[in-house]
């Protein structure tokens, strides 16, 4: 476990670089990196992979650029291949023609062909592991681009928490989940990113962009939560409040109310009403009169 515990640590400090734009010391971890014996599990589990390549995107030092590429063609080289099913036939080919040319020979190839199989069958013990790689699916649209970046601009802070997510990595999973719905970048699509855009970065609602990093709200969800789900609690009750009080507004009676042409109607400027009194306040504050006009339909209310 000590060599994933040393990628873990160097990949946290590598997260908070890239969030905080500063650079200097990543060349020193990737140089640590390439020292360690990392294996695909993990590689798998600490999701390294990742985290190099945006360093990669993000550095303009040539020499961390290349260093941040020479390590992930290495790793990408752990992850095996689909066995190719031409080689066994091939193989077995042979082998029959070396019994026929020669004893030894063909012993020797047996042994060849048989070491070769339990190498394919030891690969295709694992035929989920290509599809568990760590490294990002990128894309060249301009537009998803854009929007990869506004998405993790958002989701950056200045203080960074151990338990905190790449901003990047996130950003480029809640653009994807987005485009998968709409397949397109379209006038759908970009509200929808422009709405993540805004809530994230909203100083009001900060609960929410900490939910997102630290994962208790994963990409899938943000990408299609409504206006009102993603709103703050102080925005949830003023919400709660304002309907309340709209109801209240709609409660006035047209069949048991009071039938009056003492009132006016601002609307059709006609004396044909209907008013109701309520007490929607405390006990000692006057009551508030609610009116219908009977004629055009206008509502209002006064106290």
């Amino acid at each position: 476990m000590g060599c994933e515990e040393d990628v873990y640590k160097i990949a946290k400090k590598l997260d908070k670089m890239i969030a905080n734009g500063a650079l200097e010391q990543s060349l020193d971890l990737l140089k640590a990196l390439r020292d360690l014996p990392i294996t695909l599990d993990i590689l798998q589990r600490t999701r390294i992979g990742m985290t190099v390549n945006s360093l990669r995107k993000s550095s303009n030092d040539d020499e961390v650029i290349t260093l941040s590429k020479s390590l992930i063609k290495a790793w990408k080289k752990l992850i095996p291949e689909v066995p190719n099913s031409k080689g066994d036939g091939n193989g077995n080919g042979r082998e029959s023609k070396g019994e026929n040319s020669n004893g030894s020979t063909a012993s020797s190839q047996s042994q060849k062909n048989e070491g070769s199989r339990d190498s394919s069958s030891k690969k295709e013990s694992k035929p989920s592991a290509p599809k568990q790689t760590s490294f990002p699916a990128d894309t060249t649209n301009a537009v998803r681009l854009k929007c990869r970046e506004m998405l993790a601009g958002a989701l950056k802070l200045d203080e960074v928490e151990d338990d905190y997510q790449n901003p990047e990595e996130l950003g480029a999973k809640i653009e994807d989940c987005i485009f998968e719905e709409f397949g397109d970048t379209n006038m759908k699509y970009k509200n929808r990113i422009r709405s993540r855009v805004s809530n994230l970065k909203d100083p009001k609602n900060p609960e929410l962009r900490t939910n997102v990093l630290k994962g208790i709200i994963e990409p899938a969800k943000i990408a299609v939560m409504t206006a009102d789900e993603m709103a703050s609690e102080e925005m949830k009750i003023l919400r709660q409040k304002f309907t309340k009080e709209a109801i209240n507004d709609h409660q006035m009676a047209m069949t048991s109310g009071t039938k009056t042409d003492l009132l006016k109607c601002g609307k059709c400027k006609k004396n044909n009403c209907t008013y109701n009194q309520v007490q929607t306040r405390s006990a000692d504050e006057p009551m508030t009169t609610f009116v219908y006009c009977n004629e055009c339909g206008n509502r209002w209310k006064f106290c």
